[in-house]
């Protein structure tokens, strides 16, 4: 077996939404799911257009429930109707609203799944005796049953925003992951798809940051130039720091 370097006590932490779970692949095959009957008109482009403007979310409804502004569901309601408005389509009353919100909820998790690229990466952790878990942007139960239900019940360490009353990239969030570990942040990698919130914000939090970026769109990544980027989480216990 391979052995961490210096026998320092190193761990990884992960972001979850587009790290480990494919959200956007469950949200589009949700939306298409339960709103099928009612946009039978649809073409492919469109039902393209539609999800991206739902898991997109360009008008920032996410970062206002993060910054308090806006509950849960009223961010998931006002991108669902972003995306209705910019098709031309009707805009709902409080009922369909509800209605339309239940079966999201109800369909969504059946949707959940990990990405594949993850399994053996934690199969190599494990074997190496390296910690592991996750840091989110949401709120630990809600991670929480959305990891179970992708397979991944393995990842027993988990923040939330509501474990510490912070969201990334506030320091104190990934500072409480690297407490669950018990490691020394200058060791933990952080591992995130958002180049800002994820990969800076640990690096200024005292962890190694690891902006995973799996398209391998070279012109986005010379916009960060002194980030560490990866195509896929294979390359993470390359970069533990391992002989």
């Amino acid at each position: 077996m391979t052995e961490p370097q210096d026998g320092a006590s190193m761990g990884v932490l992960f972001d979850i939404d587009e790290t480990l779970v494919d959200l956007r692949a469950a949200m589009g095959n949700t939306l298409r799911e339960i709103s099928a009957e009612q946009l039978a008109h649809f073409t492919e482009a469109d039902w393209a257009a539609y999800q991206h403007l739902y898991a997109a979310d360009p008008l920032g409804y996410y970062d206002k429930y993060l910054a308090g502004e806006l509950s849960f569901t009223k961010q998931r309601l006002l991108r669902v109707a972003h995306a209705q408005h910019e098709h031309g389509l009707p805009r709902w009353d409080n009922d369909a609203e509800e209605a339309w919100n239940a079966a999201y909820e109800q369909v969504l998790p059946q949707h959940f799944a990990a990405f594949d690229d993850i399994t053996a990466v934690l199969d190599e952790l494990d074997a190496l005796g390296i910690p592991y878990g996750a840091v989110s942007n949401n709120v630990h139960d809600y991670q929480r049953a959305k990891l179970d239900a992708a397979g991944l019940q393995r990842i027993t360490v988990l923040v939330g925003i509501d474990t510490v009353d912070a969201a990334k990239p506030d320091p104190a969030i990934f500072l409480e992951g690297v407490r669950l570990l018990g490691t020394d942040p200058a060791r933990t990698l952080y591992v995130g798809d958002n180049p800002v919130v994820d990969a800076a914000g640990a690096d200024a939090a005292g962890l190694r940051g690891i902006w995973l970026e799996r398209s391998g769109d070279a012109a986005l990544r010379d916009e960060y130039p002194d980030l560490t980027v990866i195509s896929s989480l294979k390359a993470v216990p390359g970069l533990c720091g391992l002989s």
